[in-house]
């Protein structure tokens, strides 16, 4: 190639011219934290404080979204124990004789005549089953703790309330149409009248009755007794059985509904309301209980609170943000001269802003970081000496951090701009 012919500066070409632009913006950017980090190193009280408003407001966010989440899992488990797409009626019993003979002037209580109504009439039922509960006189063998609650059912409520049998089966229509002593148990009242051995074929005895075992449900059950109950037949439980608090209580305790997929609990509720008040004759001695319109309802009231909280949170970020201004203030004000020899010396007024930019972001990501920490452990905290349950979840982390970094920006920008505004023969003759 002749030494007057040019040639045309390709990709490869201009890539090296690149690099050391872009490097030099590093350099600038690590000569910055470094001056940034010496600067605050030279106030090391002042820093601290300063960023400890941004540790509390951290830390009280993360503490306060963990709360939040732990109450929220908490109440969707008890929500979805009486099962989601139920219907639970439970009878109100009366609190004296006197208010008992009130209520029969007009209302024979919750009793078989309710549950065919319900049963024909409700819109989409797909199982339904009457319940007697009652808490026994005797019971042998003797249970170790409290005392169980016996349920007198029909077979399908182990459909209703996705009852896990973990040993042995239900009792079925034969022996609900029989009137079978047979009884399944709790997990956890197995444990405590026939301990670790195996249950089945053995037997207990319920108010002088004898009843043999042919199930237990497994430690997940998520019936309204849960793992501390015994199920018998409906039909055993009503003839075989007698029930000693069974003055003031209705013929029936409760009727237990579950609706098909495709069917609007909230519609069925209304029904079942409505069918309720007319053959009670507006006697309110029941209540209608929809599992879906409370999760919806704790939903609500569970995202007001975290707000709420949230909010009271923030303030403490907010502090940790004014402090971070006023620190940044004091700082430009003692560096006034300084300022003035590096705009002397050819600083621009984006490095003074970029100097003391870095500062504030310097103290509000040291103290996200810290404040992530003292979250943490604060969560670990309340859910040992409380014995609330908190879920500490990655997004409440991101969030509380940066926020943080958020606070740091605005809270910063103001001086910074201050600072590059300084006229620099004046901040050169400032003493």
């Amino acid at each position: 190639m002749s030494p007057g012919t040019l040639q045309h500066p390709g990709p490869a070409s201009r890539r090296p011219e690149a690099m050391p632009a872009a490097w030099r913006d590093w350099k600038r950017i690590i000569a910055d934290l470094g001056l940034a980090w010496q600067n605050l190193r030279a106030q090391k009280v002042r820093t601290i404080l300063t960023a400890l408003g941004i540790i509390f407001g951290v830390g009280a966010v993360i503490a306060m979204l963990s709360i939040g989440a732990g109450a929220r899992a908490q109440s969707l488990r008890l929500i979805e124990k009486l099962g989601v797409r139920n219907l639970l009626i439970d009878s109100i019993p009366a609190t004296s004789q006197q208010q008992l003979q009130q209520r029969r002037q007009t209302s024979h209580g919750l009793n078989q005549s309710d549950l065919r109504l319900l049963g024909a009439n409700v819109p989409g039922v797909r199982w339904i089953t009457p319940r007697r509960e009652m808490r026994p006189v005797s019971l042998l063998p003797r249970p170790q703790g409290a005392w169980p609650e016996v349920y007198g059912v029909y077979p399908v409520y182990a459909r209703i309330h996705d009852l896990n049998v973990d040993q042995g089966r239900f009792f079925d229509a034969t022996d609900e149409a029989a009137g079978t002593a047979v009884c399944v148990l709790g997990q956890a009242i197995k444990v405590r009248l026939l301990g670790y051995r195996n249950a089945l074929g053995r037997w207990v005895k319920i108010n002088d009755v004898w009843f043999r075992v042919i199930g237990v449900l497994g430690s997940g059950a998520n019936s309204a007794g849960g793992g501390h109950a015994i199920y018998i037949p409906f039909t055993a439980f009503e003839h075989r059985i007698w029930d000693a608090d069974f003055s003031f209580k209705d013929p029936l305790d409760g009727v237990d509904i579950a609706l098909a997929p495709a069917a609007n609990v909230l519609r069925a509720a209304a029904v079942a309301q409505a069918i309720l008040s007319a053959s009670h004759h507006g006697t309110h001695d029941y209540h209608v209980v929809a599992p879906a319109a409370l999760l919806a309802a704790q939903e609500r009231t569970q995202r007001i609170f975290t707000l709420v909280m949230v909010a009271i949170a923030a303030i403490s970020l907010l502090v940790g943000g004014i402090g971070i201004m006023n620190i940044v203030l004091a700082t430009v004000m003692e560096r006034t001269r300084e300022i003035g020899v590096r705009r002397a010396i050819g600083a621009r007024r984006g490095d003074i802003m970029r100097q003391f930019l870095v500062e504030s972001l310097l103290i509000s990501f040291s103290g996200g970081l810290m404040g992530v920490l003292f979250g943490l452990l604060l969560s670990r905290l309340i859910a040992w000496s409380a014995g609330w349950q908190t879920i500490v979840s990655l997004p409440s982390i991101l969030v509380a951090f940066g926020v943080s970094a958020a606070v740091g920006v605005i809270f910063g920008l103001y001086p910074a701009r201050q600072a590059a505004r300084i006229d620099p023969i004046e901040a050169l003759r400032y003493e």
